[in-house]
């Protein structure tokens, strides 16, 4: 049971956008809010530069600023948590991001991140470095929150069969049956037998919901990019996935369909575990 539910922000654009998704599904769940603004006490001291005789800037004021934000940025989930009718307190932490985050997070049944975070706008890559740092060392689900998502559309299962799979298809039957929404059961498979054979598994462990379920299965092409195109093609809120494969340890190093799938997508990814 998603019971509540951890957001965390650092006051950007970005983050606003995970911060309005997590209060909507917030509401429309049920849970209580946690809030959650890190204040990254290693940006202060990357300017300290005594080494090449160079003076410091003010640091003081620096890291003034940086609580200011933190705080606005609490004030600001609050405010919209209250707005919605959801259950909110805030607060402001001092250290590493990601592994703050993972620390508070272990009060929470789910952790909401914005996908891009604060520097996104000069960055190459479509992941940032705390939400790759969370996915990593937490044990909870995530859901990982790109700025164009919104919260209306049926649930997108992507199932494989693996472990993490499994739990994603309860926590989609949770989702989807608060949202009254669609489940949409996608299965990526180049042999035709055990793609039914997945199916039938799926169909198991999904029951009888009270909302409706479909199937779409593929055999050509990049699983990832399978799996984004079917959440487009659904107009789905968001996709329900297993945060780890059929081989974890190979894709701890490499990376994985899941991991492809949160840097693509343009709709929110709930990675179980």
């Amino acid at each position: 049971m998603i019971e509540t539910i951890l957001i965390a922000t650092d006051g950007s654009e970005a983050a606003a956008a995970a911060e309005r998704y997590g209060v909507a599904l917030a509401a429309r769940l049920g849970a209580r809010a946690l809030g959650l603004s890190v204040v990254e006490e290693r940006i202060a001291r990357g300017l300290r530069s005594e080494d090449l005789g160079l003076p410091s800037p003010p640091l003081e004021a620096i890291e003034t600023f940086l609580a200011a934000r933190a705080e606005a940025a609490c004030r600001r989930l609050v405010g919209s948590a209250r707005e919605k009718g959801v259950e909110c307190s805030a607060e402001v932490s001092r250290g590493v991001a990601d592994d703050a985050i993972v620390e508070r997070g272990k009060q929470a049944d789910l952790l909401v991140l914005g996908r891009d975070g604060e520097h996104a706008g000069f960055r190459t890559a479509l992941i940032g470095s705390t939400v790759d740092g969370v996915l990593r060392k937490t044990s909870k689900p995530v859901l990982v929150v790109p700025s164009t998502a919104a919260l209306a559309g049926p649930v997108l299962l992507a199932f494989d069969g693996s472990p993490g799979s499994r739990i994603a298809a309860r926590l989609a039957v949770e989702v989807a049956g608060k949202l009254g929404e669609t489940i949409h059961v996608f299965v990526d498979s180049k042999d035709k037998g055990r793609s039914a054979a997945r199916f039938d598994e799926v169909r198991r462990l999904l029951g009888a919901p009270e909302v409706g379920i479909r199937e779409a299965a593929s055999t050509l092409g990049r699983p990832d990019a399978k799996i984004v195109d079917a959440a487009r093609e659904a107009g789905a809120a968001m996709i329900v996935m297993g945060a780890f494969g059929r081989s974890r340890l190979h894709e701890y190093f490499l990376g994985s369909n899941s991991a492809a799938v949160v840097r693509s997508s343009p709709v929110a990814v709930l990675l179980a575990r």
